[in-house]
C-alpha cells in the first residue's frame, strides 16, 4: 500500500514512517520544508512538499495514494483556535479527495476532549463541538458515510520516548528551573499514557484494518496519578516534591497548569479487542529513567 502521511518527520509521525515500511508499506511525506524533504530522504521517504493550509497540496497527496495517515498539527498556543480551524479544514481537504474510493483515512486526535472523571471509552463522544480536534474528528465520520474508511486515533497528552518533546519534558523543565516538582491539589488526577512506537503500531492497524467510523484510543495505560509523575520527576532530578493550590499553579506551569489539573483516565479496552492492539514499550515512568529525560 502506498500511505500519505502528514507529520511524518515528527515525534510521532516518523515512528509510524517507520511502522509502515518495516511492514513492506511505501511512503508519501508531507514535507514543508527543504529540511524535512531531505529528512525523508535519508530514510528512503518520497516528499510532497506542500503544509497544512494548503488544502489542494493536501487533496492531491491523497489522490496520489492508497491510504492517508493525518498526524501533522501546528503546535503553537498562542494561536490554538486557528490551528485546530487549520486543522479541521486539512482534514476535510484529505476526506474529500478520497470520497467514494473506500480508501482509509486515519486521523490524530486527543482523549483530553473526552468525558473526565470516569475512564472515557471509544464510544464517547467529544464533550462538545467547540473542544480541539472535535470538528476534525467529526469530518471524519461523516466521510465514512461518503465511501471513506475514516477512523481517528485519540492520543493521550503522554506520548513518550526517547526525542520526546512534549508535556512531560516541559514539566521536567520548569521543576529542574524552580527546584521543586509540584502537582496539584492532591495529585489524584490521572494522566493516560503510551510509548510512541506503540502509538505507531495502533496507527498501522487502523489503516489496515479499522472499520469505517471507527474511534480508538491510544492508550497503553489508562491513567497515571498526577502526583506519581511529579515524584518521578522529583526523583530524577533530586528536588523536592510538594503539593500547589490550583491558584498557585499558574506560575509553576504556565500555559501548562490547565492540563496538569485535568482528570483524563481513558480505557482502550474497545481498540485492544477489535484490532487486537498489544501495547509492548516501556511504560511512561519507567521509559523517563531509560530514555534521557532528565539529561
Amino acid at each position: 500500500m502506498r500511505v500519505f502521511v502528514t507529520g511524518a518527520t515528527g515525534f510521532i509521525g516518523s515512528a509510524i514512517v517507520q511502522e509502515l515500511i518495516a511492514a513492506g508499506h511505501q511512503v508519501l511525506g508531507l514535507a514543508r520544508s527543504d529540511a524535512s524533504a531531505g529528512a525523508l530522504a535519508q530514510i528512503g521517504v518520497e516528499a510532497h512538499r506542500g503544509d497544512l493550509s494548503d488544502t489542494e497540496s493536501l487533496a492531491a497527496g491523497a489522490r496520489a495514494c492508497d491510504g492517508v495517515i493525518h498526524t501533522a498539527f501546528i503546535h503553537d498556543f498562542s494561536q490554538f483556535e486557528a490551528n485546530v480551524e487549520t486543522d479541521r479544514r486539512a482534514v476535510e481537504a484529505l476526506a474529500g479527495a478520497l470520497e467514494g474510493s473506500d480508501k482509509p483515512l486515519v486521523i490524530a486526535s486527543g482523549t483530553l476532549m473526552v468525558a473526565h472523571a470516569h475512564p472515557a471509552t471509544e464510544r464517547d463522544a467529544p464533550m462538545s463541538l467547540a473542544m480541539p480536534r472535535a470538528a476534525s474528528e467529526a469530518t471524519v465520520l461523516a466521510a465514512a458515510r461518503r465511501g471513506v474508511r475514516g477512523s481517528v486515533v485519540r492520543l493521550p497528552p503522554t506520548v513518550h520516548g526517547a526525542g520526546d518533546h512534549g508535556f512531560v519534558p516541559r514539566l521536567i523543565a520548569a521543576a529542574r528551573e524552580k527546584g521543586v516538582s509540584p502537582y496539584v491539589g492532591d495529585g489524584e488526577n490521572r494522566w493516560p499514557a503510551v510509548h510512541r512506537l506503540d502509538a505507531a503500531r495502533l496507527f498501522h492497524l487502523a489503516l489496515e484494518r479499522a472499520e469505517p467510523g471507527s474511534r480508538l484510543h491510544a492508550a497503553a495505560e489508562e491513567g497515571i496519578p498526577m502526583r506519581t509523575i511529579a515524584q518521578a520527576i522529583g526523583q530524577g532530578l533530586g528536588v523536592p516534591v510538594r503539593s500547589l493550590a490550583g491558584e498557585e499553579a499558574p506560575a509553576h506551569f504556565g500555559f501548562l497548569a490547565a492540563f496538569v489539573a485535568m482528570d483524563n483516565p481513558t480505557s482502550s479496552a474497545l481498540t485492544r479487542q477489535t484490532l487486537r492492539w498489544d501495547p509492548r514499550e516501556a511504560g511512561l515512568l519507567t521509559d523517563m529513567g531509560e530514555s534521557g529525560y532528565f539529561q
